[in-house]
């Protein structure tokens, strides 16, 4: 079910990322000397590429609120212990809050001012990506009375935060979850921790690499499980990061062993069906050029005896089992049959990704939740989206999200099952399930299109 995002979610992020301008209350010089203050505290974070989440639907959006991540206002690298302070603040004003550290003022943001209430606004830096996002969930809103040192003073004091102490609530991301392409859209590497990440050993748990614990922490374990998988199919990619071709093959494994079927034992006593299934897939494998009859005559014999020698399982005609599939001809088979299905699947995926890929060249894909009084290309893609569906009229599309677009995205929801019903609190608002469905059904149009006459007619 689609949640529109909580509106003081909403008032949190865009204090996190200093978008909404508020008027300073105190144009008065800033003191030279400590004192103590009282603050309205929130945390921000650092987008990065390839999140399963974003809280405003997409990278750009995310970047947009808090910024690119890389440097503070006044130039220095983000940091945890660095915080941004209304404009008075003095870049290396030092601010010690109970419970939680000691920070350096090193940023700046449009919400960040002094409140008429007497309340200053504080922004913490609490981390990057997902892992970063979560914490700054749970870390919310608070009210914290401090102590201010301008610069010069608290010559003492360090900078004494550590993210590590904030929660991380991972089960927080799932409403923002944004990736419709799954794991495929996910980049996790070594030593992070999120979401993502745990998506990556739930994978690597269903198709039998991963016995651990879904912590969301990409460590030794997680590394060492994705290295046998590797080692299973043969790729030669690295184990410390998932690539887009290394998803692509975990998500067929894992679609294989749903699919699998055991292989019958084949001698001259088997049933005819099974003998059967055993020609089909011995053609399959370019072994078996003989009809599908369900008879064990020599060609089938002959068909199973090349496999085994192919794979040390008999000698000759002679040897014990040959031309007969048992037990250990049976694992053989399975094993070379599932690695040909799981690259032939892999592959169809990889062709839809490269649809994807293409689709955010064009900017054809939507990168933001969006509601009415919104406008831009995302709102040109969402309305283009909906008319491709039969639910907004092309004529009419202009980059508005007005009353007209608001309706075709209630019809779509309600028609899709989103929703049920118009007064549903998410209704006209295209969130993370309104958008994923978009994309998919597009997606998946123009991968029949790309089936049936070839990239060219994309």
């Amino acid at each position: 079910m689609q949640k529109r995002i909580p509106i003081h979610v909403v008032l949190i992020i865009l204090c996190i990322a200093g978008s909404v301008p508020l008027r300073a209350w105190s144009i008065d010089p800033f003191p030279t000397e400590s004192f103590e203050q009282d603050f309205l505290i929130t945390a921000y974070y650092s987008p990065k590429p390839h999140q399963c989440c974003y809280v405003l639907g997409g990278l750009e959006a995310d970047r947009s609120y808090n910024g690119q991540g890389i440097h503070a206002a006044d130039g220095t690298e983000v940091y945890a212990g660095m915080i941004a302070a209304p404009p008075r603040y003095p870049f290396g004003t030092k601010v010690f809050l109970p419970g939680l550290g000691t920070f350096i003022v090193h940023d700046r943001g449009g919400a960040i001012q002094e409140q008429k209430n007497g309340l200053h606004r504080l922004d913490i830096w609490i981390g990057e990506g997902e892992e970063g996002l979560a914490r700054a969930f749970s870390f919310g809103e608070q009210q914290l009375r401090g102590t201010v040192y301008p610069p010069g003073g608290g010559d003492a004091l360090t900078v004494s935060f550590s993210p590590e102490h904030i929660p991380l609530d991972m089960d927080r991301l799932e409403r923002y979850y944004t990736a419709h392409a799954g794991l495929l859209a996910m980049r996790p590497r070594f030593g992070e921790r999120g979401m993502s990440v745990q998506i990556l050993q739930e994978t690597l748990r269903d198709t039998g690499y991963f016995a651990g614990s879904l912590t969301g922490i990409f460590d030794d374990r997680t590394q060492e499980s994705l290295q046998q998988f590797l080692t299973e199919y043969a790729l030669t990619e690295p184990s410390d990061q998932l690539t887009e071709h290394i998803a692509a093959m975990l998500l067929a494994a894992r679609e294989w062993a749903e699919r699998r079927k055991d292989i019958p034992y084949v001698s001259s006593e088997t049933e005819s069906q099974d003998i059967a299934r055993a020609q089909k897939l011995l053609r399959r494998l370019g072994y078996y050029h003989g009809r599908t009859d369900g008879t064990y005559d020599q060609d089938v014999f002959d068909a199973i005896l090349v496999f085994q020698q192919k794979h040390a399982l008999a000698g000759d005609r002679d040897s014990p089992g040959a031309g007969t599939i048992g037990p250990l001809t049976s694992r053989s088979l399975q094993t070379v049959i599932a690695k040909r299905w799981v690259e032939w699947y892999a592959n169809k995926l990889l062709d839809r990704q490269k649809i994807v890929h293409l689709l955010q060249q064009r900017n054809a894909l939507v990168d933001r939740f969006l509601e009415e009084g919104k406008s831009g290309d995302d709102v040109r893609a969402l309305q283009t989206l909906l008319a491709q569906s039969g639910y907004f009229p092309q004529e009419e599309i202009n980059g508005n999200f007005g009353p007209l677009t608001k309706e075709a995205v209630t019809e779509y929801q309600i028609a899709e099952g989103i929703i049920r019903t118009r007064s549903h609190p998410s209704a006209g608002f295209a969130g993370p399930s309104t958008i994923r469905s978009l994309h998919e059904k597009y997606i998946r149009s123009l991968y029949s299109k790309l089936r049936a006459e070839g990239w060219k007619a994309l």
